[in-house]
């Protein structure tokens, strides 16, 4: 099962600082990560990603980062639900399924006003009491919800497309 943390700042130097210190915490082995995000939201309206990827090497499985772009995308990136093609529509009926409601994304939505930042975690396992103590001189406002390990399969499915029929 998979955590998804969203913990949002009222300023972008808070966030950049708390995912540096993410960064530590996966080195030490206090988090294992299957995605990870400082998303910075400009005066204008404009919504800024840096992940570690732009800034490390990271070894990440195809699934795992295909499955952090469409959670980060539907979570972040998509406004509101409205008129969305089948298969969006689908993605985020699974999202849905999997816990990731209107309600948790209308909250994140909330926590990205203009001038504000987040960190984006989703984390494979966590040692909560150590990356609480780690996180707690940052502050900000945390969001999470849990990712069951079947649904994530089940996503990672849906998003790679029906498997090709073999010849036999």
């Amino acid at each position: 099962m998979s955590e998804l943390i969203v913990i949002g700042y009222d300023d972008h130097e808070a966030a950049v600082k708390a995912f540096a210190t993410v960064q530590k915490l996966r080195d030490e082995h206090v988090v294992t990560l299957s995605g990870l995000a400082v998303v910075k939201v400009d005066d204008d309206g404009e919504t800024h990603v840096d992940t570690p990827a732009r800034r490390e090497e990271i070894a990440v499985s195809a699934t795992a980062g295909a499955l952090w772009g469409l959670v980060f995308g539907i979570l972040i990136l998509t406004p509101g639900i409205g008129v969305v093609g089948a298969a969006l529509g689908g993605l985020i009926g699974k999202l849905t399924q999997m816990g990731v409601d209107n309600g948790f994304r209308k909250k994140v939505s909330d926590l990205l006003a203009p001038g504000s930042a987040a960190v984006v975690i989703m984390a494979s396992k966590i040692t909560e009491d150590r990356f609480a103590a780690a996180m707690e001189p940052f502050g900000g406002t945390v969001l999470k919800t849990s990712l069951p390990e079947e649904s994530e399969r089940e996503l990672a499915e849906q998003l790679a497309g029906p498997a090709p029929e073999t010849a036999g």
